[in-house]
């Protein structure tokens, strides 16, 4: 089986030195930010502000909307939008905000055509499971009900990274328990999301390469415990949970994506080889050597990557 093509494989070398490098700017510039504290609690929410700073200028274009009582973000293109882009940020379920990705928001609205909306979901550890997925099919309900009205359109596509990938795929499993919505999801788009939370092999640091990586088994450990407090492991994988263990029958289309080096690798193949399984279409983009938030780092695999993630939302649009 071969998980990605020679010509990916020629890129692996120049792939290793950006992600040397970048990860290196990374540890400096949150090295100004105070010991993280023992209590995982505290932990989190000291690591939230320090994420916090790591943003960037918004994009003036933004709107910023309440949606069934949640805060969104929201992009519209220039014209008719061919669909919603329901958006999910990452962060652990712990941290994050939809302004970290307002430039991919903005570009996705230009160059496809779609509204984005990206929620401003509720966060553990004051807020734990099911607060940000209750959030997340509030505001897809909502868009299904009156997307065409407020937007153009109500074909919906849905997408997020780590934290967001599981949000963009817990939440469509429960659409497709309301009767007649989850025929109007085009696609889901996961980006190294977080779909067994009983900790897969990888999470807790068996890895089939050593890279570096922006997440460590002990930092996957504060945001499940803080998101799934006082479970057990075998408790956090109940399939209403953790997506690699539904039902995954009767969904639509799904783009996965991983690198060889996230600590997450395990949660996207197995839940990706589950979804074929179950009959669903899958297209699986794995990049050798990548870490974690690998769309950070500007090099051949990762433009790769992104030609495939455009042309994908191009075939779901014009399904």
């Amino acid at each position: 089986m071969q998980l990605w093509s020679d010509e990916i494989e020629e890129m692996r070398p120049e792939a290793r030195a950006v992600v040397a490098a970048g990860l290196a700017a990374i540890a400096e510039a949150f090295a100004g930010q105070g010991e993280v504290p023992a209590d995982r609690r505290e932990a989190a929410i000291h690591s939230r502000q320090a994420f916090a700073q790591t943003y960037g200028e918004p994009d003036p274009s933004a709107v910023d909307e309440e949606i069934a009582g949640v805060r969104c973000r929201t992009f519209r293109p220039d014209g008719p939008a061919r669909a919603v882009y329901l958006h999910f940020h990452g962060g652990g379920m712990i941290l994050g905000a939809p302004e970290m990705n307002d430039a991919g928001n903005r570009a996705l609205a230009d160059q496809h055509d779609v509204a984005v909306v990206s929620v401003d979901y509720r966060l553990a550890p004051e807020h734990p499971y099911p607060a940000g997925p209750d959030d997340g099919v509030a505001v897809a309900r909502w868009l299904l009900e009156h997307g065409e009205a407020a937007y153009g359109s109500d074909r919906m596509l849905v997408g997020g990274e780590s934290a967001g990938g599981y949000m963009a795929a817990a939440v469509p499993l429960r659409l497709r328990d309301v009767p007649g919505a989850i025929e109007h999801v085009l696609g889901l788009n996961l980006v190294f999301g977080v779909h067994d939370w009983g900790r897969s092999p990888s999470q807790r640091g068996l890895r089939p390469v050593e890279g570096p990586d922006m997440l460590t088994p002990d930092g996957i450990l504060t945001f499940t415990e803080c998101y799934l407090p006082g479970l057990t492991d075998d408790e956090r994988r109940a399939p209403e949970i953790s997506p690699a263990f539904a039902d995954l029958r009767g969904l639509p289309p799904a783009l996965f994506s991983v690198g060889t080096a996230d600590h997450l690798l395990d949660d996207t193949l197995m839940m990706a080889g589950r979804y074929a399984a179950a009959g669903s279409e899958v297209e699986l983009f794995v990049a050798p050597d990548m870490p974690h938030g690998f769309q950070a780092f500007p090099c051949g695999i990762t433009s790769a990557w992104q030609r495939t993630v455009d042309a994908w939302i191009e075939a779901r649009l014009s399904s």
